[in-house]
């Protein structure tokens, strides 16, 4: 049973960044970029009156209510993108081979882990992700965080050994490590 009869939340642009509303697809325009995002399915009504944004459901149940917060900061992380962007680091750990990192295309491409001799590629996410390798650290910046982090889950994922490799993690901890995640491009 709904306990609040209308909610609403707001999220304002700073100066520098548009918003574009049409019908439930979401645009953000800003310096270091363009988002779009489709809300369309979703029990949550969008307004924009001049640079800002409104979010609002009538009788929300927890679903509804739920849902209305998780827009409200997806639109919030697009200004964010646009204005700052998003930086994660990785850190390649080796104890013996020593790993090395190429990037070709959309791809990551690793090679030499635990001594392999096929190489491991994990796919980049998104068309506006950059993926650069800095000695021992990986740097993927970009605009989406969504996209960043995806990429970054990609590359950490695809290191781990499984089947009759399994090899027990405390003990073996070669393969590339997030080791920070932040708002803004260096």
């Amino acid at each position: 049973m709904p306990k609040a009869v209308y909610v609403e939340k707001t999220v304002e642009a700073p100066e520098g960044v548009t918003m574009d509303l049409k019908g439930m697809k979401v645009t953000v325009n800003g310096p270091r970029g363009t988002l779009t995002r489709d809300f369309n399915g979703e029990p949550v009504q969008l307004e924009l009156s001049k640079n800002i944004m409104k979010f609002s459901v009538a009788f929300p149940r927890r679903r509804e209510q739920a849902m209305l917060g998780t827009i409200t900061a997806h639109v919030r992380n697009m200004i964010t993108g646009v204005t700052q962007g998003y930086t994660y680091k990785l850190t390649i750990v080796y104890s013996h081979f020593p790993i090395t990192v190429d990037i070709k295309d959309k791809d990551v491409i690793i090679k030499n882990l635990y001594g392999q001799r096929d190489p491991r590629k994990a796919k980049i996410f998104g068309d506006n992700v950059n993926v650069k390798v800095d000695g021992d650290e990986l740097i993927i910046t970009g605009i989406n965080k969504e996209h960043v982090g995806q990429t970054a889950a990609n590359i950490q994922e695809i290191c781990k050994l499984r089947g009759k490799f399994h090899k027990d993690p405390r003990r073996f901890m070669d393969g590339i490590w997030l080791s920070a995640q932040y708002v803004g491009i260096d």
